[in-house]
């Protein structure tokens, strides 16, 4: 086998292999009704890096010219985080296993942490399968316990056909895409409440979101071929740019059947009022509206979070499998 880093701007064929890898791996290794990546989700991680980062793909070569295996990781570029990583991909083709695949990968993945003087690394690991035992056997621990939760959106719509009204002075606001000027501080300073999310001992700092950041997060998941929807609950009587609560909602694929939930977060000085459900309910409108192929929404929690498992369980989330923040030092 060859180990290669595949180019900023990967081949066609490149990316057909890397799809091959993932799509073959996530049919073994995960329950069938969980949908499997999409070739523009593939393709949109290759050829576009998240915020604040690098990205490093490596892929294991077979002789035939196809991917055995695949690796992605991210190497954070902002001051906090420099001395970490996180490996977002290491999957290896269900006909390759057990023939030292997956250790070259992490091989291949540990020489670049090494290069680029990072002295930990983090994934996101599936428990009970064959990922849990793969990290374990390299070392790494579970630094922060989470699991999945999927919503059927027609269901839960059913359950709960009225929207939530909201205390005075404040109003429901949506977008499709990079948040309009006129919310842009606001929505920056939401998404600072979310410093006080658990994170476990996962080592990873927390750097401050400005304007010009929460742009780039939506303009790379819009990069990347995917969708990006955003609801908030906007506070008038503190002025037209302050926002309370806030809920986004990614398809990483325009023609997605199951909806990514990202972030949902309430303003400390806002809370008590019930806003994170009310803003999650408004959403469930929302893309029901703009997207109706699209039917349930998954997203993560973390265990020791409490109040937003309530408010998901409020809303019809059931809880679909658990998974890991493994780490380790270097």
């Amino acid at each position: 086998m060859t180990i290669t880093s595949l180019p900023a701007s990967p081949s066609d064929s490149a990316v057909d292999a890397w799809h091959a890898v993932v799509r073959a791996a996530h049919l073994v290794d995960l329950p069938g009704h969980v949908p499997p990546p999409g070739r523009v989700e593939t393709e949109g991680k290759l050829r576009m890096s998240s915020v604040d980062a690098r990205s490093v793909h490596v892929a294991s070569v077979a002789a035939d010219g196809s991917y055995d295996g695949v690796a992605s990781l991210v190497l954070f570029t902002d001051r906090s985080n420099q001395h970490t990583g996180f490996l977002d991909q290491l999957a290896v083709h269900p006909r390759a296993r057990r023939h030292g695949v997956g250790t070259r990968l992490w091989d291949a993945i540990c020489d670049e942490l090494v290069a680029g003087g990072r002295t930990s690394v983090s994934t996101a690991v599936e428990l009970g399968g064959p990922g849990e035992a793969f990290a374990t056997g390299l070392g790494l621990s579970n630094a922060l316990s989470l699991a999945w939760y999927v919503q059927n959106i027609q269901d839960a719509l059913a359950a709960q056909p009225v929207q939530p009204a909201l205390p005075d002075g404040y109003a429901y606001a949506h977008w499709t895409g990079v948040v309009p000027d006129a919310l842009a501080d606001g929505f920056a300073e939401a998404h600072n409440a979310m410093q006080d999310a658990p994170l476990g001992d996962v080592d990873q700092g927390v750097r401050p979101w400005d304007a010009a950041r929460v742009r780039q997060a939506a303009q790379v998941v819009e990069g990347r071929g995917g969708v990006i929807l955003s609801s908030a609950v906007v506070h008038t009587t503190s002025g037209a740019d302050s926002v309370a609560a806030y809920t986004e909602l990614v398809l990483r694929d325009p023609s997605d059947a199951r909806a990514m939930q990202y972030d949902t977060a309430v303003v400390p000085a806002h809370r008590g009022h019930g806003l994170g459900r009310a803003v999650k309910r408004h959403m469930m409108g929302v893309v029901a509206a703009a997207h109706p192929g699209v039917r349930e929404v998954a997203t993560t929690v973390a265990d020791e979070n409490g109040p937003m498992l309530a408010v998901n369980e409020q809303l019809g989330y059931r809880r679909e499998r658990a998974i890991g923040y493994f780490q380790t030092t270097l």
